[in-house]
């Protein structure tokens, strides 16, 4: 990790695939944490496809599956300005710029930012906490990102299921604690739960700390329950094998 003042608020480059891949983040900011790789890697659009990230923060969930998938376009939605100013730095200085674009925009006004059913996937990664959970600063970078105060999981729901088009791909990571209110909201958009897979902290684990959710628009009652992934080794070891591959793994190669 790299740390640069050059600009009025601090930033880190830090890096995935071995430095291939670059994403800068403010400092003090809200920054990406294993859950964006998650969901990166959870999303598999096939061939010429076109991606949206809802509330794409500094732009990582789009960077990686960009550089996993180098025949698909991507777009990032971003209410907060310096975020999408960071998210269009880290697609210029990564080379993406051909097909990843930033939008200004707001998931409870969709229509003012994009046309209905124009994406093959959308891909999110909302806020966790309630409006009034926690003790949080309203003002912060963090808390705007981290706490829904520009919307809740039915809306950011609602304008997956805006966006995406008829059949098309919803992937959410959400806490496990919350599924029901993720199951809900899906369901009542007619997006259809297809993938899941639990999330633990560690192997023997009481509980899942999160799940990844695959849903089709209008899809059928069939759902694959994936094996559980862990992300670090018991007794604080570091990364299980399979996380530390999610930072590591190679560009996939055309469908």
């Amino acid at each position: 990790m790299q740390e640069s003042s050059s600009s009025p608020a601090a930033v880190t480059d830090d890096t995935l695939f071995d430095g291939r891949l670059i994403c800068r983040q403010y400092r003090d900011g809200y920054r990406f944490s294993v859950d964006a790789v998650l969901a990166a890697h959870f999303v598999d659009p096939g061939p010429g496809r076109r991606v949206l990230d809802l509330g794409c923060g500094c732009g990582v969930i789009g960077l990686i599956v960009c550089f996993r998938h180098p025949d698909v376009a991507v777009a990032g939605l971003e209410i907060q300005d310096a975020l999408a100013d960071l998210a269009e730095e880290n697609v210029r200085r990564n080379g993406f710029a051909h097909r990843f674009i930033v939008l200004r925009g707001d998931v409870c006004a969709m229509a003012a930012s994009l046309p209905p059913e124009s994406f093959d996937v959308v891909v999110c990664n909302p806020p966790y906490g309630g409006r009034d959970s926690g003790r949080l600063n309203r003002e912060s970078q963090a808390a705007r990102a981290r706490h829904e105060l520009h919307g809740g999981i039915e809306d950011f729901v609602r304008a997956a299921a805006f966006a995406v088009k008829n059949r098309g791909q919803v992937v959410f990571v959400y806490p496990a604690r919350r599924c029901n209110a993720l199951f809900a909201a899906l369901q009542g958009q007619r997006l259809t739960p297809k993938r899941l897979q639990p999330v633990y902290s560690y192997p023997g684990a009481d509980q899942a700390s999160l799940v990844l959710v695959e849903a089709r628009k209008n899809g059928g009652e069939q759902v694959d329950i994936l094996a559980p992934l862990f992300v670090y080794q018991h007794g604080g070891g570091g990364y299980t094998p399979a996380m530390q591959a999610l930072y590591e793994t190679a560009p996939c190669s055309p469908r």
